[in-house]
């Protein structure tokens, strides 16, 4: 099950300068403070299941998309509990999908603490003969620690308008980073061992052979990334996003997250005043000109820290929480990644 030893971790946040607490501005992060997140829809399993049910299910829409490739390769179904836009953070179960849990071979989850609604009853699954299988803590997860000596490393070659300001150890999500969906080689390989405990579970040998040939278009896709990122020069390789979800991202393709907008690891936190003021210094100070958000979080918040940090700053929305919605070119996991990629590029190139 997820790794639960503590951590302890720091990222440089966003905060509220003296201009941001006129009435108007401060009124819109008052409105942003309680709405940071997308709520916590309960929709019906997808995928399209036989008579007797999907042979796995996955919680999130970027495992639900390879597990699908994997199991419509073999001939068989899968179904995933979430749908486009559901924040894994905030996400609820109903009370047929915890039914749906049990009956299903294998469950297969990210863990390390992402889909934090659901542990309860991904535990009980467990306790009722499901086998869950958590995919992050098998594909060599990031620990806070090395993401911190790293952010370190490169902070020091840039301005340091946020002092310590920023950093925020309030949040004890878990010692790992969960968000490993973030680099493309990560979910190749996740796809092959997804393939392996399918075959484990069933017995059926078709699944290792279709797990192999998802991750070499994994691995393809992941060239394709780095191609398209090739075009922004290295000194505009900087991201401010809305929560710290692209460690595993500016790891594996070059780029410096050089803060956050919400605290910690999750979409759930609230970044104090001094955060967001230290983080309007940081964007001012580097130039950065763009804020990226993605489509789970609730972009009040982001808009209105654009909006004091100066005009020339925008704010772009990125599919980091889930896929696209259907017939988008962002509805698989691949085209997630693709789409991102071309987002950031036109956006920092």
């Amino acid at each position: 099950m997820a790794v639960t030893a503590p951590r302890s971790r720091s990222s440089r946040s966003v905060g509220v300068p003296s201009a941001l607490r006129s009435g108007a501005v401060l009124g819109a992060l008052a409105l942003a403070l309680t709405g940071c997140s997308s709520g916590t829809a309960t929709p019906d399993a997808t995928g399209t299941p036989d008579a007797a049910g999907p042979v796995a299910i996955a919680t999130t829409t970027q495992l639900g998309s390879i597990l699908g490739d994997i199991t419509q390769c073999a001939g068989t179904t899968s179904a995933t509990l979430m749908g486009p836009g559901d924040d894994p953070h905030e996400f609820a179960i109903s009370s047929a999908q915890v039914a749906q849990l049990v009956r299903a071979d294998l469950v297969v989850a990210n863990g390390l603490g992402l889909e934090q609604n659901l542990e309860s009853a991904l535990a009980n699954a467990a306790s009722d003969g499901a086998t869950v299988y958590e995919v992050a803590a098998d594909v060599d997860p990031l620990t806070y620690a090395q993401i911190e000596e790293e952010q370190a490393a490169a902070h020091a070659g840039h301005a340091d308008a946020a002092g310590e300001a920023g950093h925020d150890d309030g949040h004890d999500h878990g010692a790992y980073d969960p968000h490993v969906h973030m680099d493309v080689a990560r979910m190749a390989t996740a796809a092959e061992k997804i393939g392996q405990r399918l075959a484990e579970v069933t017995g059926d040998d078709r699944y290792p052979g279709c797990a192999s040939e998802v991750a070499a278009s994994l691995r393809t896709t992941d060239e394709q990334v780095r191609t398209i990122l090739a075009a922004i020069p290295e000194d505009r390789r900087v991201l401010i996003t809305d929560h710290e979800a692209y460690n595993y991202f500016a790891q594996a393709y070059g780029f410096e997250v050089a803060g956050v907008v919400i605290p910690g690891g999750s979409t759930d936190a609230e970044p104090s005043s001094s955060d967001l003021a230290a983080l309007v210094d940081v964007i001012r100070s580097d130039g950065v000109s763009v804020i990226f958000s993605n489509n789970t979080v609730n972009p009040r918040l982001v808009d209105a820290l654009a909006a004091e940090a100066g005009t020339d700053v925008r704010v772009v929305q990125l599919y980091e929480g889930s896929v696209g919605e259907p017939g988008t070119d962002a509805a698989t996991y691949a085209g997630m990644m693709l789409t991102n990629a071309r987002l950031i590029a036109d956006a920092l190139a």
